[in-house]
């Protein structure tokens, strides 16, 4: 039975060759954004899982807070004292374990330099808490002394080739060597941190790397990933609970008021370690994480393209049921009944169901590699195999042609006998009115994602093109590594001969990074200094940095080389006058100005430019000038290259680097290309949907002329009436076409409001956004009926110029 069914299932399928087609085509291209996006989701929700105790491990963030509890500051890492307190206090934690970035590192093997960006400190409770493949060395004692390192298979090849890496001597940043103590695999792609060189913690502890008095007693360098075990099905929230009381009982800061209650102003909090990828949005992360928002959206996506070819299935089933009439007809009066016609009929579903899967299988194989470069990310082909992967896949043929072939099957079998083999039968106004409801859905759902992309794709525009009050074009950044501020004026001297470059500054942090770092603040208010109540960040520049940007001043001058006093002195931006309550940049000129242990004026106020990304709002900045023998606060050289022959520029910074620094890798970027990546994520998010957009319009504009074909197919001999008649062929392609632009407004009408309220949630993600503009609504509906218009005329006028004496003996 079930093989007769299958039988009569693929001879219907090459009778009706071109509909089985359009039907066929839908569905697969519906099946591969599905796959595909799939496979994304669950990668993006399998971080960190693979470790066999990922459920009993959480990671501590702190957060600060101004004096009115709203909280300025968010990170993912803490001070190094509170691992041990965590630990101490809290007899239920079974281990901690903590991880410091040391951010890019110059390391060096014999005569091979290298610049190493994935470098950690790890303590030796790190394999207790973490599962991470030793291959080579003991996993509880390669990280107990000081200044052994363990090396990732990737890095211990670059440096050894094929030597033996084990207790091998590199040397680090040019100040100290460490031993080789073990090799590991690297961490996998769904992992939230990716450490390739590991350093004993305990090497921390030397007086001439960090100290150990530094580990117990710093709580202001939040720089530690820490990390802890509780049992299982341990409640986290009671240890949460106290954290305001362990604050309070531990955390001080020199000079800081004994009766300061720390609680207030600092916040610690704990998240699950398997959340941290797509919920932890903090200021100071690993590496960039997902967003759960993300995966939300571009799992409605997926399920939208398969819902708009399960549309065309629906609808071209239904329209072509007048040609099938009579041999369901034949059928009952032969003794089927109507549950075995429904079989039939989804039979036929559930076999092109089947045929679009293989298809879609082989399909989201071949195009899988563009995708990864396309989206950024790391999808192997090999999931498909996963368990959690195959089993729904298995059942997806039977859910899509049940869901796609239901309706036609229930409507279609219930058709009368009688009628049927008379001729008398016609498709009723009830599967025409469905008909129609489907086809508004399917381009209700395309215009929403032709907005969608339009938003997308201005917003980015206009964060690329955004006036940001700084000069980003030309300007080589690198990292700062002279000990001494003789040594770099000799080289910036040097530097500064050559015409084709203009400035170099130094500086803390550069523009398109984050503002971390902030001080106490005290302002001029009448006759003395007023603690500050607005968090002001921080930045460390010299007297080169804000020529070096074309940073405009709005008022007083910029620092002087000339006037040994301005390092006690402060640079304010537009925002901090404003945050402060002066009336104006000319006026805060000249104010008694305090922050952090220095005491000095305000010398000048720069014009309000974006440090960071159009996300965040311009916030409040203080700039100061460290003196000479704090060269150390400098972390960037910023270097203004002027003219065309930039190669050669770069050559000539390259060639004194390595005469200055010989010890170092020369590496540096542009501060433009640096920008581009702040919006990476939302360029690859404009590509993505443009496509899946794309391919939404191609399957509804396919069911669309698939539908048009059978409702020009019946009124073919009205058509040579109205011909015979003299109506001419633009007459006769508006009458066809009319009832589809109508119901294209319709699914504009309804589509309108849904793709306001989904743009107007993305937009409220930025503090500088575009204006949602009536005309990308009004150009989406027109697009969506041009559309439809050149899908119906192509048929259109094609009966509209056949011969009428043919069209009339048609019966």
């Amino acid at each position: 039975m079930i093989q007769n069914y299958f039988k009569m299932a693929w001879r219907n399928l090459m009778k009706h060759k071109f509909i089985s087609f359009i039907n066929l085509f839908g569905l697969t291209m519906g099946l591969v954004c599905c796959l595909l996006i799939s496979l994304y989701i669950i990668h993006e929700t399998s971080y960190d899982t693979y470790h066999s105790k990922a459920n009993r491990i959480y990671r501590v963030t702190r957060s600060f807070n101004n004096p009115d509890g709203a909280v300025t500051l968010k990170l993912g890492t803490v001070a190094p004292p509170f691992g041990p307190l965590l630990k101490n206090d809290f007899p239920d934690i079974q281990k901690v374990t903590r991880l410091l970035p040391n951010g890019k590192t110059p390391v060096k093997y014999e005569d091979k330099l290298f610049s190493e960006s994935q470098l950690f400190f790890a303590d030796e409770n790190l394999f207790d808490v973490f599962d991470v493949n030793v291959v080579k060395g003991n996993p509880s004692k390669a990280l107990t002394d000081p200044f052994t390192v363990m090396l990732s298979e990737k890095i211990a090849e670059k440096y050894f080739g094929k030597e033996e890496p084990m207790n091998k001597m590199i040397r680090f940043n040019n100040q100290f060597n460490l031993k080789v103590s073990g090799i590991f695999k690297s961490f996998p792609s769904n992992s939230h941190i990716h450490p390739e060189i590991m350093v004993s913690f305990n090497t921390l502890k030397d007086s001439a790397v960090y100290g150990e008095r530094q580990l117990q007693t710093n709580y202001g360098n939040n720089s530690f990933f820490t990390y802890f075990l509780v049992p299982e099905n341990y409640p986290v929230k009671n240890i949460e609970a106290q954290f305001p009381a362990f604050i309070d009982k531990h955390v001080f800061f020199p000079g800081a008021p004994s009766t300061i209650q720390f609680s207030k102003l600092t916040k610690l909090e704990i998240q699950k370690l398997t959340d941290i990828h797509l919920y932890s949005h903090t200021d100071y992360e690993a590496e960039e994480n997902g967003d759960i928002n993300r995966v939300y959206v571009f799992s409605i996506i997926a399920l939208i393209i398969l819902l708009i070819a399960c549309i065309n299935y629906m609808n071209l089933s239904t329209a072509r049921s007048t040609l099938r009439a009579k041999e369901i007809g034949i059928r009952k009066v032969s003794g089927a009944g109507k549950g075995e016609l429904v079989a039939q009929f989804l039979s036929e579903s559930v076999l092109i169901a089947w045929i679009a899967m293989t298809l879609a299988i082989f399909i989201a194989w071949l195009i899988l590699p563009a995708l990864n470069k396309m989206a950024g990310v790391e999808l192997a082909a090999a999931m498909l195999l996963n368990w959690r992967f195959l089993l729904p896949l298995l059942l997806v043929p039977f859910i899509v042609g049940i869901v796609s072939g239901l309706y036609p099957a229930l409507f279609m079998s219930s058709f009368q006998p009688v009628k049927t083999l008379k001729g008398l039968f016609k498709a009723g106004g009830r599967s025409i009115s469905f008909r129609k409801a489907l086809v508004v859905t399917q381009f209700g759902i395309s215009i929403v994602l032709i907005i969608t992309t339009a938003i997308v794709f201005q917003q980015l525009r206009f964060m690329q093109q955004a006036k940001l009050g700084y000069s980003k074009e030309q300007v080589a950044v690198l990292p700062y590594y002279f000990t001494s501020n003789s040594q770099f004026e000799t080289f910036r001297n040097d530097l500064l001969t050559k015409s084709y470059i203009r400035s170099m500054g130094r500086s803390s942090r550069i523009p398109t990074g984050r503002l971390l770092d902030s001080q106490n603040a005290s302002a001029e208010s009448g006759d003395s200094l007023q603690s500050v109540n607005v968090e002001l960040k921080y930045l460390a520049v010299d007297h080169d940095f804000i020529p070096s940007y074309n940073i405009s001043l709005a008022a007083g001058r910029n620092f002087s080389t000339g006037v040994s006093t301005d390092t006690a002195n402060f640079l304010l931006n537009e925002a901090t006058v404003k945050a402060l309550g002066w009336p104006s940049a000319e006026k805060a000129v000249g104010r008694n100005f305090s922050y952090g242990n220095i005491s000095g004026k305000v010398i000048g106020v720069v014009k309000d430019f974006h440090f960071e990304s159009l996300r965040q709002k311009i916030a409040p900045m203080v700039m100061s000038l460290p003196k000479p023998e704090q060269a150390n606060f400098f972390n960037a050289l910023s270097i203004k290259i002027v003219g065309t022959n930039t190669t050669e520029a770069l050559a000539e910074i390259e060639q004194k680097w390595k005469t200055y620094l010989p010890g170092i890798p020369f590496e540096f970027s542009f501060l433009d290309d640096n920008y581009n990546k702040l919006y990476l994520s939302e360029q690859r998010q404009s590509s993505l949907f443009t496509l899946f957009a794309g391919i939404a319009i191609l399957i509804a504009c396919l069911g669309l002329l698939g539908l048009s074909s059978f409702a020009i197919t019946q009124r073919i001999k009205e058509i040579g009436v109205r011909k015979v008649l003299g109506a001419g062929t633009g007459s006769i392609v508006l009458l066809l076409s009319k009832d589809f632009l109508i119901l294209v407004l319709v699914a504009a009408l309804i589509a309108f409001p849904v793709a306001w309220y989904g743009v107007n949630r993305w937009l409220t993600d930025f503090a500088y956004r575009i204006p949602i503009s009536w005309w990308i609504f009004a150009a989406a509906g027109i697009m969506a009926a041009l559309i439809a218009l050149l899908t119906v005329s192509v048929l259109a006028i094609r009966a509209a110029n056949a011969n009428p004496v043919k069209s009339l003996r048609t019966e």
